[in-house]
């Protein structure tokens, strides 16, 4: 056994780390994945969940590029699309507690913001958002990802 594994295994029993269980989650309802990802995972510890997704994109099931030239309506797609995710974790867009946004046109920011706060009325999770040079697919022009936390 590695000694690095050790010692995290005798400071683990020493201060009792809780328990955890980690769950992947991949809808058979988007694309097929891209490469060795999940697009998201449900982590349990004691009495509470976290939800983590992996960045999404609009993409149909075929993986053809929705809306290339509608960064709104690319947003409605990644939200919906991030909703399907969370309600497989039991959670929905109200336990969002981070967001992380990448947009390849900051003068897009209006428009999807707009999106934005129409699924975020309630949750208003801390957020991120950064430009960036292109995204995985040529016509995508945002891409979003989240963090979710709720009690069992």
């Amino acid at each position: 056994m590695p000694v690095a594994f050790r010692v995290y295994s005798e400071f683990a029993e020493l201060i009792k780390f809780p328990k955890m269980n980690k769950t992947k989650i991949n809808s058979k309802d988007f694309a097929k994945r891209m490469g060795a990802y999940s697009h998201g995972y449900k982590v349990e510890i004691c009495d509470s969940v976290l939800v983590f997704t992996t960045g999404q994109i609009a993409l149909d099931k075929e993986g053809n590029v929705l809306y290339p030239d509608d960064p709104a309506k690319q947003a409605e797609f990644v939200y919906e699309s991030l909703q399907k995710i969370l309600n497989e974790a039991g959670a929905s867009l109200d336990d969002v507690v981070k967001t992380m946004v990448f947009v390849t046109d900051m003068d897009d920011f209006s428009k999807i913001s707009e999106v934005r706060n129409k699924y975020f009325k309630n949750a208003e999770p801390v957020s991120t958002l950064v430009e960036v040079k292109k995204l995985v697919k040529e016509g995508c022009r945002v891409e979003i990802e989240v963090i979710a936390a709720y009690k069992k």
